[in-house]
């Protein structure tokens, strides 16, 4: 027996063994393939600079030999400005990883080109303006409760899901910077306007850092830091828009980010931002005045360090194979929430992401794409009364403003740990170039129930809910996409819900591209 195991052991390891080199081959193939490619790159940015360096040193020669002499002296300085001015673009432009300026400036202007409304050469503003619209219906009577996102379609007939202004560009050789200002209407038909973030974040810091400091979008998951209008489907998913927020978790803050060497990609993010306001749901949120997890909230300022939220994230990517491309992340959320004194919220989170391409594709169809993602969320509630509302002790609430339960009585609830859970999947297929098929399957829920709940009734806000929603886009071009989807919503505290969804996105001007 003991012959047979170590024969056992012995060929598992041979195998593991084999495994690591195949592995170890493929990463090795792929790393050579970008090395060629950057360098084939360089050469070429390389190659364009010294021609306009070139041909600038041969106009600024004719100037100085077809000036006249008085005004040698001034011309010369004018000479050493227009150098200054090009080593500087040069050098921008190499940092950036962009083409020379000068070149960039000659070239025929195309639909896809920045449209440039400031400076010249590498400095400049990008201008874009995205589009996004829904029209359809749904055989629910509170469609803004049975779509949780803040870009969701929000009622029958059309929604302006999101108009989107997007300026950004270079700030200089150190700095690169981004603002997105949205505008909708809700369910209402009341407009909104907001400034969804706003930031800069470095180009060249040593040793594989980049900081990023202003107003942006957490990075936790792969959905969160992602616009409405790069989304894969109408809306948003459940577990987000229940943890996270109708608008994403998003506040002013500062994070660093950390570039590993390791032989793949690995990179890892540490922010730090405000914990209070609408966009941070479950935490120091008020939720205008309105219950959220059977308490009132009151959120005040940030009076010390621990009254911020700490966002880490570790991502690593790897290829399985020439055609196969694996990105694997893990996120975390530590911050106070509003519930009450000394009680925090946890938000844990896990996402993969899987995506096929075969080498003779085409515009990169044909393509088969995977991508999952799991939250998890513990929320300290505070013990909470509103005895203090009786002033006449007759046992009846006085002034109605902390009327958790809508029966005009006192009530009081003990401080508990409320822990919830949920997860979304979903698949793409790519199956000709501009048409994608997509369907995604989601549910969350509650552990168990709170002792909120045993006194007073089950909390919408908890309760178990799934939805499946298969979608068909049409990308006409870059600048245009059509999608249809419908969803089947069922809840606990709905039933069974059916929506047909038409969603319509144009795009003007060039709009910078979203991580992988």
């Amino acid at each position: 027996m003991k012959v047979f195991r170590i024969i056992g052991w012995s060929s598992a390891l041979c195998l593991f063994a084999m495994t690591l080199q195949a592995q170890e081959t493929s990463d090795i193939g792929q790393l050579k393939r970008q090395l060629q490619e950057m360098q084939e790159n360089f050469d070429k940015v390389r190659r364009e600079q010294q021609q306009q360096i070139e041909a600038l040193t041969r106009k600024l020669d004719e100037i100085t030999k077809s000036a006249p002499a008085p005004a040698a002296a001034a011309k010369t300085d004018e000479q050493r400005i227009l150098e200054a001015q090009l080593a500087a673009d040069l050098s921008k432009d190499s940092a950036a990883g962009l083409p020379s300026s000068d070149a960039a400036l000659k070239k025929p202007w195309s639909p896809s080109d920045p449209v440039r409304v400031f400076g010249s050469g590498s400095s400049y503003l990008n201008v874009s303006l995205d589009g996004l619209f829904a029209a359809g219906g749904s055989t629910s009577t509170d469609i803004p409760g049975l779509q949780l996102g803040g870009h969701d379609p929000n009622q029958r007939g059309f929604t302006v899901q999101n108009i989107e202004a997007v300026f950004e560009g270079f700030v200089d050789p150190y700095f690169r910077g981004q603002a997105n200002i949205i505008y909708q209407i809700d369910a209402e038909g009341e407009s909104l306007m907001e400034l969804e973030e706003a930031y800069a974040e470095t180009l060249s810091l040593p040793g594989n850092l980049q900081l990023k400091a202003g107003q942006y979008f957490t990075e936790f998951g792969r959905h969160n830091p992602v616009h409405p209008h790069a989304w894969s489907f109408v809306d948003q998913p459940l577990v987000n828009g229940r943890f996270l927020g109708g608008d994403g978790l998003r506040n002013p803050g500062a994070r660093v980010s950390w570039l590993m060497p390791t032989p793949f990609y690995s990179e890892l993010f540490f922010s730090v931002q405000n914990s209070h306001g609408e966009t941070a749901q479950s935490f120091r949120n008020e939720h205008e005045g309105e219950p959220f997890l059977g308490r009132v909230n009151r959120a005040g300022r940030v009076k010390s360090f621990g009254d911020l939220l700490f966002a880490p994230r570790y991502t690593l990517s790897f290829d399985p194979s020439d055609t196969q491309t694996v990105l694997l992340g893990a996120s975390a959320i530590f911050g106070p929430n509003a519930s009450g004194s000394d009680t925090d919220t946890q938000i844990y989170g896990l996402d993969l992401f899987w995506k096929w391409k075969p080498a003779n594709h085409h515009g990169g169809f044909p393509f088969v794409s995977w991508q999952t993602e799991a939250m998890l969320r513990k929320y300290q509630a505070g013990a909470f009364s509103n005895i203090g509302d009786d002033a006449d002790g007759s046992g009846a609430i006085d002034n109605g403003e902390t009327d958790l339960f809508g029966d005009g009585l006192i009530h009081g609830v003990p401080r508990e740990t409320l822990t919830d859970y949920g997860f979304y999947s979903q698949i793409g297929y790519g199956f000709r170039k501009g048409w994608v098929a997509n369907v995604r399957g989601e549910y969350v829920t509650r552990t168990e129930a709170a002792a909120y709940e045993k006194l007073f009734g089950n909390d919408s806000d908890r309760l178990a809910r799934w939805r499946v929603a298969p979608n068909l886009t049409w990308y006409p071009s870059e600048f245009s996409k059509l999608r249809l989807q419908y969803n089947y919503d069922r809840g606990q505290s709905f039933g069974t819900e059916h929506s047909i969804w038409l969603q319509l996105e144009f795009l003007l001007g060039a709009h910078s591209a979203h991580k992988f």
